[in-house]
């Protein structure tokens, strides 16, 4: 029996996300033995033992059904301790939302205040889900440059020149993915000036909070400009979370309300026990000497990176105090970043991330993962040298 083949049609705001050029070269390397991978930023470690294992009882305990969808009122509560103790911020519950990682906090904020014809700053480069949310928000984008000689920081005298009646949102991301970047305070409170004078949301996406090194300080936008914050962050990164897809958005009570309207119709709840396991990664010290070790790793592989790509010729690296990411300038071997991406691939089986993945701005530039194990940083090193020596 012969079938008539059908004819699909998707959606044009399908049509018009494209999918992550860091999955795809990632895939690309698991068909290759040998490879050494720098590029997806994952950490390493195991979720520590014991928000495993409160996980494990909360399953015992019947943590099986759905929960409110905003989240369960004690983890929100832990949330609200947690900004209190750390910043010395008095954020209520009601101001807090549970989501399935950063990732869906940052597509509600989007989707919930952004329409057809409205404009976003994004800076450039920047993590690659902010252009792909205002897309399927149906906003315009407009790219603000980040300079390595301004420490890839945003500059308000640039940042003033790109809004327009038209403008609705500023995307800050510190410490910052890809380039590791941190964001000092008077930058921070300029920002925050711009965004009140304008009346424009601030989307501050900041999942490495707890990654910083050489004396590095973190800045929550919610401290300077909170009536206009959107505060997106997560558990992934600072616990070795990445695969319980937890996280949370903090913002204006009006705000929350409806993007939990529309949290309801995505996902209705994050896994119960998920939630459950998130207080215990909040209040148990076992779980922040866990966060110090694991920076305390990421500070001395920094360290072997940074010094490696010393003796490297044709590289050069933009010294961070953030995240676990180091941008690369590769601009004097007079490839591509996505040329000298596949090339280093090809010649020296390790995976690096073409800094153009990021925004046009990112051309020049790759981003290198320390999130990976010393032994295999080590190498990875030894045979980027080698192939850069015989270029």
């Amino acid at each position: 029996m012969r079938y008539k083949r059908h004819r699909y049609f998707i959606a044009e705001r399908v049509n018009l996300i494209q999918r992550s050029k860091i999955r795809e070269l990632f895939e690309k390397a698991r068909k290759i033995e040998n490879v050494i991978s720098l590029g997806i930023g994952e950490p390493d470690f195991d979720t520590p033992d014991n928000i495993k294992e409160a996980a494990k009882r909360a399953l015992d305990e019947g943590w099986t059904h759905y929960t409110p969808n905003a989240g369960i009122p004690e983890l929100r509560q832990a949330i609200s301790e947690y900004y209190r103790e750390m910043y010395n911020l008095d954020v209520p519950t009601d101001n807090i939302i549970v989501t399935a990682g950063a990732y869906e906090a940052t597509y509600l904020a989007f989707e919930t205040l952004l329409e057809r014809g409205d404009e976003v700053i994004i800076p450039d480069p920047a993590f690659v889900c902010y252009a792909e949310d205002a897309k399927l928000a149906e906003a315009g984008i407009v790219r603000l440059p980040l300079r390595e000689e301004n420490g890839f920081q945003p500059d308000p005298d640039e940042l003033l020149e790109l809004i327009t009646k038209r403008t609705r949102m500023i995307v800050i991301n510190y410490p910052n993915n890809p380039t590791g970047a941190t964001m000092d305070e008077e930058t921070a409170k300029a920002v925050a000036d711009i965004a009140e004078d304008y009346n424009l949301y601030i989307l501050s996406d900041e999942p490495y909070e707890h990654f910083l090194y050489d004396g590095a300080k973190h800045y929550p936008m919610l401290k300077y400009a909170p009536d206009n914050t959107i505060l997106a962050n997560s558990f992934s990164k600072t616990f070795a979370m990445t695969g319980w897809r937890l996280g949370f958005a903090i913002a204006p009570k009006d705000i929350i309300r409806d993007m939990i309207k529309l949290h309801a119709y995505v996902i209705g709840n994050v896994a119960s026990f998920v939630q459950v396991a998130g207080i215990e990664a909040l209040r148990s010290p076992k779980s922040w000497e866990a966060v110090e070790k694991m920076r305390e790793e990421y500070a001395e592989r920094r360290k072997i990176v940074l010094d490696a790509i010393k003796e490297m010729p044709y590289i050069s690296a933009f010294e961070p105090k953030g995240a676990f990411y180091i941008f690369a300038n590769i601009k004097e071997t007079g490839m591509t970043s996505e040329e000298f991406s596949e090339w280093l691939l090809e010649k020296a089986k390790v995976v690096v991330i073409p800094g153009t993945a990021f925004g046009k701005n990112g051309e020049g530039y790759v981003r290198i993962s320390y999130a990976t194990k010393k032994e295999k940083l080590i190498e990875a090193m030894k045979r980027m040298k080698k192939a850069l020596e015989e270029l």
